[in-house]
C-alpha cells in the first residue's frame, strides 16, 4: 500500500460472470478510480476470516477496463478470473495513490487535502480543524472542531461568501466567520 493512498471507494460485488467488479466510488465524479490502473485493496471492516484452504483476497488489483455504469464503476482486473472471485472482494475498501488523483482545477479542491487544515477567521482567531465535510447538494459545508473537545463542532458552508482563501502549502484555511456563531 503507498504511503499516500486514500480510500476512494468499496466493492459492491461481483459483475458479469468473468471475473469484473463493481466498485461505488465515494466522489461524484469518480475520476480518482480512472487516475490509475492500479487499485490497492483492504478487507472490509468487519470481514468474515477465510475458511480454511481458501485464497487471500488480492491486495492490489491491476485494473484492464474501468467506466462508469449508473451510479457505480465496473471493471475488469487482472487478479479475478471468475464471478466467485470477484464476489470475494464484496466490501473490500479501494484505494488508490494521491499523486495520481488528476489535478483539480483553480479553486477546486479535493476534501482528502482540506481534513486536517485549520481554519482561522479574518481577524485570525483560529476557530478549529477540520475533521470533515458535508455534501449538502448546492454545496459542501466544513465540519471543524475547536481545540476545545468540549466545544462544539463549528460548521461553515465552503463557497466564496464564507471562504476567503485556502493555503494548501500553510495548510490553513481563511473565513468570514466569527468564533461565536452558532453551528
Amino acid at each position: 500500500m503507498p504511503p499516500d493512498a486514500v480510500e476512494v471507494g468499496r466493492v459492491l460485488g461481483a459483475w458479469g460472470v468473468k471475473g469484473g467488479i463493481k466498485v461505488k466510488a465515494f466522489a461524484a465524479d469518480p475520476q480518482a478510480l480512472f487516475s490509475t490502473k492500479r487499485w490497492y485493496i483492504q478487507p472490509p471492516e468487519l470481514a468474515r476470516p477465510h475458511a480454511v484452504g481458501s485464497p487471500s483476497l488480492p491486495t492490489l488489483l491491476r485494473v484492464v477496463q474501468a467506466r462508469e455504469q449508473g451510479d457505480a464503476v465496473v471493471a475488469t482486473v487482472q487478479e479475478l478470473e471468475d464471478r466467485d472471485a470477484a464476489e470475494a472482494l464484496k466490501g473490500a475498501r479501494v484505494y488508490v495513490p494521491r499523486t495520481s488523483f488528476p489535478t483539480p482545477d483553480s479553486g477546486e479542491y479535493y476534501w482528502v487535502d482540506l481534513i486536517g487544515l485549520q481554519v482561522v477567521n479574518r481577524a485570525g482567531v483560529p476557530l478549529g480543524d477540520v475533521v470533515g465535510l458535508i455534501e449538502t447538494g448546492p454545496h459542501c459545508v466544513l465540519r471543524i472542531q475547536p481545540a476545545d473537545p468540549q466545544a462544539a463542532e463549528c460548521l461553515v458552508p465552503f463557497v466564496d461568501a464564507y471562504v476567503d482563501a485556502v493555503d494548501l502549502p500553510g495548510r490553513c484555511i481563511t473565513v468570514d466567520w466569527e468564533a461565536d456563531y452558532a453551528a
